[in-house]
């Protein structure tokens, strides 16, 4: 791993300014109000490292270590990224930061043994998913051929897989099969997960929890479930992961199914006002920041917690709301691929997904990281075949910005 001489006295700007690439570990876990230039620099001029840390509760030494592998990722990209001009098989991954590194590992010593038993070349290419949606749209979304998609393509979310104009097109074409196995690891059995159309393969997902900051909370009630988060008593109290579009996405997706468009209207009325957008440029010179009382995160992010008398994990009693990490395989490619796709989908991966990051396996034989008796929220193959779900994404996320503007002014 890349050795950093990263002072936790730095303050973020000077962070970012050593080490650009710590911006994006920033932005993608619990600060997405420094992707805004102006922000960065007012904020990020005074604000110390270590005192951003701490208000999430976050461990400085774990926090060092993410953008530690970012670091190391980058500066190693050319030579841990096989690309081949000739090659038989194509493979795109979008992955969750903090394990991408070592699943590209675990892969790569897989691939060359498998390159050179059945002697092919194999191209493959595995970005931190942090980079989102700008890059589906240049290298996934704008390609309506499907000979020129991947031959697995691996990410998570809901957009993308079911938009009408893009991917899901080629779903209902049929281009794509599960070949995944038809058990599921005991703690999704009963959640019916496996595509029943079987097109598309679903190996991990993104676990969505709360992280309660008990100071800040003061004399309200620990929420404990979706449904208490509702109520008026947090509006203006919460941090969601507007910059994690999977993830909030799948929240969004959730409470409509549970809750309809008045969901949508109240879950966007808790959204701490400091984390607005529309508000980060006012919010720059404030000596004291609003913190929220309770953020939605990532499973991961509960690691990082270092003030455990004051910080407090739920995990909803309801369910935790889950996006799915899918991988589409080729169907006109199966033979070929189904090897492969095993792999990816099989104990050793799942076990890095689930036990280095948090991120639960689907896989049969992997003993998950998760509370005793722990109940998932998810969205549902019947939901999602009933609607245009690409659409009603847009709509959602416009109700969403709308009442959230509403409060905030």
């Amino acid at each position: 791993m890349e050795r950093v001489n990263i002072n936790e006295n730095m303050t973020i700007l000077e962070l970012v300014s050593n080490y650009p690439e710590s911006i994006e570990v920033l932005i993608s876990n619990g600060f997405p109000q420094f992707e805004d230039k102006t922000y960065l620099e007012s904020v990020g001029k005074f604000l110390k490292f270590s005192t951003a840390l701490k208000t999430k509760g976050y461990d400085i030494e774990t926090y060092i270590k993410l953008i530690e592998e970012k670091i190391s990722s980058d500066k190693n990209y050319k030579m841990a990224t096989k690309i081949e001009e000739n090659f038989d098989i194509n493979i795109v991954g979008l992955l969750p930061c903090p394990v991408r590194v070592p699943l590209q590992e675990q892969f790569t010593t897989f691939i060359e043994k498998f390159e050179k038993d059945k002697k092919i070349k194999v191209n493959y290419k595995f970005e931190a998913a942090s980079i989102g949606i700008d890059y589906l749209k240049e290298n996934i979304l704008s390609i309506n051929d499907p000979d020129k998609l991947p031959d697995i393509f691996i990410s998570a979310g809901f957009e993308a897989f079911f938009d009408q104009k893009s991917l899901g097109l080629f779903k209902e074409k049929k281009i794509f099969v599960d070949i995944t196995d038809d058990e599921v690891n005991e703690n999704f059995r009963a959640l019916n997960i496996k595509d029943p159309h079987g097109d598309y393969s679903i190996i991990s997902l993104v676990v969505a929890v709360f992280m309660v900051n008990k100071k800040e909370l003061g004399d309200l009630p620990v929420p404990k479930s979706w449904s208490d988060l509702l109520k008026p008593e947090y509006a203006q109290r919460v941090a969601l992961p507007v910059g994690d579009f999977d993830l909030f996405n799948g929240i969004l997706l959730n409470i409509y199914k549970d809750f309809g468009y008045e969901g949508i209207e109240k879950i966007a009325k808790t959204l701490l006002k400091s984390m607005h957008p529309s508000q980060m440029v006012k919010n720059a010179n404030m000596k004291n920041a609003e913190k929220p009382a309770i953020t939605i995160m990532p499973y991961f992010f509960t690691k990082m917690v270092r003030d455990v008398s004051s910080m407090e994990v739920i995990w909803p009693e309801d369910g935790a709301i889950v996006a799915p990490v899918f991988m589409l395989v080729k169907r006109s490619k199966r033979e070929i691929l189904e090897p492969i796709a095993r792999f990816i989908a099989g104990k050793e991966m799942g076990e890095i997904l689930s036990h280095r990051g948090l991120f639960p396996s689907l896989n049969k034989d992997v003993k998950n990281i998760v509370p005793e008796n722990a109940k998932f929220k998810w969205l549902g193959w019947d939901f999602i075949y009933s609607y245009d779900v690409g659409a009603l994404i847009h709509k959602l996320n416009e109700l969403f910005e709308k009442s959230a503007s509403e409060v905030q002014q």
